[in-house]
């Protein structure tokens, strides 16, 4: 029978009591984790947001009755004495393990259904499952912690940029399209028949014109979108703490930013070295194959095509002579690997895309390797030394286009460092990748396109470059990476609106159209714009790597799946044709084959 909360009130949480609360009277309210029937006595474990506490029925016949009632997740009140524990009835592992409140009064506020899980720590549940029934989900405790988390890393974010002197300004949601990279999502507008708002993929125009309006320091913990394929560490829509700064330079944003890591991580109790190591785009993909390296276990890619370039293996000397690389990593203590390990390694690197993979040794110093021969034992000598591999280690070798080769050995890198359980979450590699190239080749639009977006600025060195040379030309961009994951990124933006008209007609955004698609901010930047810069920090993924979770869903309250469907609303979901009506659309079913209509 459900009762009603009437006039009491809460006086402790769950989490609170302690052998000094010993004989004070307590209301706790809360839902029932556990439920232990031992006849005359019943154990109910009481759980809220901040912990357990053990409720104990005994002596009074009505209220065990009561007790015994009460099934897991019922909503209850419980009114009672808080009384020590019998000494081999302490939990330690509990914080208040070492009282319990013996009850004279217990309410049941609320039934539940059997939940389809249990909701405790080790309950195995699928992913389905959680997320539909979400609401479950997130009364788990470890579920409640990292909400927890995430409400003090976004107070310690506001607490210093205020600090640093800035605004927090709200963006609009509604806004207009500006497709340039991923897609947008598209909003109908009701009153104009035809036309479409768009969910802001960043809040980015906006926040460089409140640099021209004169707001010259701006944050704003900020939701964004984007209609894009989703992986481990994305989602349609995530959070970010948006920045930006006038007179900005890249020392200053560096600065500003690790000032703000150095906060969210003492949150943790992590205190961070700054300033951060910095890497040029070139470098990280030359080495890492990536441009954004987990340097948590070192093991960079070295280029070894000047060892092989007159060597006597014709496969990594013609691979020299037609313009590709001869590329290795040395992997510590791998010299005594067996060949079945190996061998599983040289299928790995096919898998990964690579036409062979050559290793060598030499564990009492004599040289192995499965190129010996071709090679001779002075060239695979001299490949050792070049790599700085020593006896223990074990040296593994491709040779082909570079970019190609690199990018196959980072992966190779990674999983081999993952399982040799080298990915250490409590270790913290941060780093600024900077020099990025401007535009990259669209070889399927045959143009260029920006590599961040068409309102970086680029390197005032390569100015002379833009017409002329434009896939040389480098950005004043910056990526910050941390153990692998790319969590901020940012540049120094356009202040010249020539400069960006000329940006523009590079990327075949004609004066017309660019018109069109930003026309209000061309005029803006008309008005006195200073230099300004900032940067967007991902929230979710800073989230997840403080909390040791993946994937990222776990630490947002209510995430889509890799589908991008919200399992637990229902949604995306059809519309009543007359909603769709006043908005002047109507639905084409997705043809299935090419003869379809």
């Amino acid at each position: 029978m459900v009762e009603r909360l009437g006039t009491l009130a809460r006086t402790h949480t769950c989490g609170a009591l302690t052998a000094g609360d010993v004989g004070t009277e307590v209301v706790l309210l809360g839902w029932a984790h556990r439920v232990r029937d031992l006849g005359s006595l019943v154990f109910i474990d009481l759980r809220d947001r901040y912990g357990l506490t053990q409720l104990t029925a005994r002596d009074d016949a009505a209220l065990v009755e009561a007790a015994k009632r009460v099934r897991s997740e019922f909503v209850v009140a419980a009114v009672g004495r808080v009384e020590r524990r019998a000494a081999d009835a302490v939990n330690p592992k509990m914080p208040t393990g070492e009282v319990e409140v013996v009850l004279r009064e217990l309410r049941v506020l609320a039934e539940a259904k059997t939940p389809p899980f249990q909701i405790a720590e080790d309950a195995a549940a699928s992913d389905e499952t959680r997320l539909r029934y979400r609401y479950l989900d997130l009364r788990r405790p470890r579920m409640q912690q990292n909400l927890l988390l995430r409400h003090r890393v976004t107070l310690a974010v506001r607490r210093y940029f205020d600090a640093q002197g800035f605004l927090e300004v709200e963006t609009p949601v509604l806004t207009k399209s500006t497709p340039e990279g991923a897609r947008d999502y598209l909003v109908p507008s009701r009153v104009h028949p035809g036309q479409f708002y768009a969910l802001p993929q960043s809040p980015q125009i906006f926040k460089q014109i409140l640099m021209i309006a004169g707001v010259d320091r701006y944050v704003q913990i900020v939701k964004c979108f984007r209609d894009e394929d989703l992986r481990i560490d994305r989602q349609p829509e995530f959070t970010q703490v948006d920045v930006e700064i006038s007179f900005a330079t890249e020392e200053l944003v560096f600065g500003v930013v690790e000032g703000a890591m150095r906060e969210i991580f003492r949150v943790v109790g992590r205190e961070i070295e700054a300033p951060f190591r910095r890497m040029s785009y070139q470098e990280a993909m030359a080495r890492y194959g990536t441009d954004k390296p987990d340097l948590r276990v070192g093991m960079p890619i070295e280029d070894l095509s000047a060892v092989f370039a007159d060597s006597t293996f014709d496969v990594f000397r013609d691979a020299v002579a037609s313009g590709g690389a001869v590329r290795g990593i040395v992997v510590p203590d791998g010299a005594r690997s067996s060949r079945r390990v190996i061998d599983e390694l040289v299928e790995q690197a096919k898998a990964l895309g690579a036409s062979g993979l050559a290793w060598v040794r030499a564990p009492d110093g004599t040289v192995q390797g499965s190129i010996l021969k071709a090679a001779g034992e002075a060239t695979l000598r001299a490949a050792l030394d070049a790599a700085g591999a020593t006896s223990p280690d074990l040296l593994l070798l491709a040779a082909g286009e570079p970019a190609a080769v690199s990018r196959m050995l980072g992966q190779l890198r990674l999983s081999i460092a993952r399982k040799a359980g080298r990915l250490k979450p409590e270790d913290l590699a941060f780093l600024w990748v900077v020099d990025f190239p401007l535009f990259e080749w669209d070889g399927a639009e045959r143009r260029w396109v920006s590599m961040h977006h068409p309102f970086t600025s680029p390197r005032e060195e390569d100015l002379g470059r833009l017409e002329s040379a434009p896939g040389e030309a480098h950005a004043r961009a910056y990526d910050l990476v941390l153990n692998g994951s790319e969590i901020g990124g940012g540049s120094i933006r356009i202040h010249d609106p020539e400069l960006q008209r000329t940006i523009f007609r590079l990327l075949r955004i004609g004066d017309e159209e660019a018109k069109e698609r930003f026309g209000f901010f061309l005029e803006a930047l008309e008005y006195g714009t200073p230099p300004h810069g900032g940067i967007a920090l991902g929230v979710d993924r800073i989230i997840m790597i403080l909390a040791g979770e993946v994937p990222i869903r776990d630490v947002i309250a209510f995430p889509k799946t890799t589908a991008a469907l919200d399992l637990m609303a229902g949604s995306p979901s059809p519309v009543d044709p007359r909603q769709l009506d006043e908005l002047h659309i109507r639905t084409v079913a997705k043809a299935d084959g090419p003869g379809d209509r």
